[in-house]
């Protein structure tokens, strides 16, 4: 009997390669999917870390300039200014000047009617003619008795009596002339003078009215010197040692807009005064034809030279924290908190006197955040804008 071939064997290897090949495929699209998959995760990881990164705009400090142009209140006084005030008492008979007057030294402004004090000198002069006499009465005995001593006709006891009376009475003539010559100098003060040229700018006193001397002794006039006026400043600590003798300032006063006054510091107080922490300092100013009063107030703007090199930056840069004024600086993606000592405040900027060399890229409008060693990026674009003093 002979065996028989199935005729099926062919087909069945066909379909195997078939469902192989099927198999082969699907592993492959799910290793691409995996692959792709992955990248994608690692590029969104990547840009994910990289939007996490805070990215910042910088400045750098703008060096301050070699002197400084401050303005500073100052007061307006009279270069030489004096209240005039009698030395007798009597009564104002006649003045010659009022307020606004101008007047020159040695000019009379009033005289004093002083009834007591002519007295009192007429009662001076008659004793001084009093001691006189005793003193040549004295003196004709003391001589007397000295020629009869030659013959010893007087005791010793007599004659120094005479002579030591002679000597009182002559100390009591010398007393006498003292008086009459202080009462002549009184007198004189009858008569009130100008110390100085200048205005009187003030006048207590009118005709009739009773004038003291001593402890009861009141202001007639007032009187200032107006062609050249002092300027007292008050210069900050800061500036203190930058303010000597002999610094340019221009004067401005309100009542004369558009005007600018030359003067010179003259001399400073050489000391800080503790109550307020500034520098006194006095500037004269040539005021010839007195344009500027005395007690007017001036804006002094003084140039002052600087030793130390100050910056500035933007008041937006500022970071305030419990430990103290702090700014963000950028070094390499990376900030540091740089602690920084400030000067003047300009309103838009402020003065760095301490912390900075100039070569910093500084962090503008810095968050909260913000800390020490934080990852950051550099805006693309450095603000190139320049505070401006």
């Amino acid at each position: 009997m002979t065996a028989t071939v199935p005729e099926n064997r062919p087909r069945s290897r066909g379909a195997l390669g078939v469902v192989v090949l099927i198999i082969a495929a699907a592993g492959v699209t799910a290793a691409w999917g995996i692959v792709s998959r992955d990248r994608t995760m690692a590029a969104l990881s990547r840009e994910t870390r990289e939007m996490a990164v805070t990215t910042v705009a910088v400045t750098k400090p703008a060096r301050g300039t070699a002197s400084e142009d401050i303005t500073l209140p100052g007061t307006v006084q009279a270069y030489t200014d004096a209240a005039i005030f009698a030395r007798t008492s009597g009564y104002l008979k006649k003045r010659y000047a009022d307020i606004g007057s101008h007047v020159k030294a040695g000019q009379m402004l009033a005289e004093i009617d002083t009834p007591e004090l002519d007295q009192q000198l007429m009662q001076a002069k008659a004793d001084l003619a009093t001691a006189q006499a005793n003193e040549r009465l004295a003196k004709t005995t003391a001589d007397r008795y000295t020629d009869l001593m030659k013959t010893d006709s007087v005791a010793r006891q007599d004659l120094d009596n005479a002579t030591g009376n002679y000597e009182a009475k002559k100390a009591a003539t010398a007393s006498a002339e003292a008086n009459v010559k202080r009462l002549d100098e009184l007198e004189k003060f009858k008569t009130i003078y100008a110390p100085f040229d200048g205005v009187i700018t003030a006048r207590n006193t009118d005709i009739g009215a009773l004038i003291g001397s001593g402890s009861t002794a009141k202001e007639l006039f007032h009187i200032a010197s107006m062609n050249r006026l002092r300027i007292f400043v008050s210069v900050p600590q800061l500036y203190a040692r930058s303010a000597q003798a002999d610094t340019p300032a221009d004067i401005t006063v309100q009542e004369l807009p558009g005007q600018k006054f030359p003067g010179r510091v003259a001399r400073t107080a050489q000391s800080i005064d503790p109550g307020s922490r500034t520098l006194l300092i006095e500037i004269d100013l040539e005021n010839p034809k007195g344009t500027i009063l005395p007690g007017s107030f001036a804006q002094v703007h003084l140039k002052l030279p600087t030793s130390a090199t100050t910056f500035r930056l933007p008041v937006n840069t500022l970071i305030f924290r419990s430990e103290g004024l702090r700014v963000a600086v950028v070094n390499n993606g990376v900030v540091s908190l740089v602690p920084i000592t400030l000067g003047r405040d300009f309103g838009s900027t402020v003065e760095v006197v301490n912390g900075l060399t100039g070569t910093e890229l500084v962090v503008v409008n810095p968050s909260d955040s913000l800390g020490e060693g934080q990852r950051v990026n550099v805006a693309a674009e450095p603000q190139q804008k320049r505070p401006n003093p």
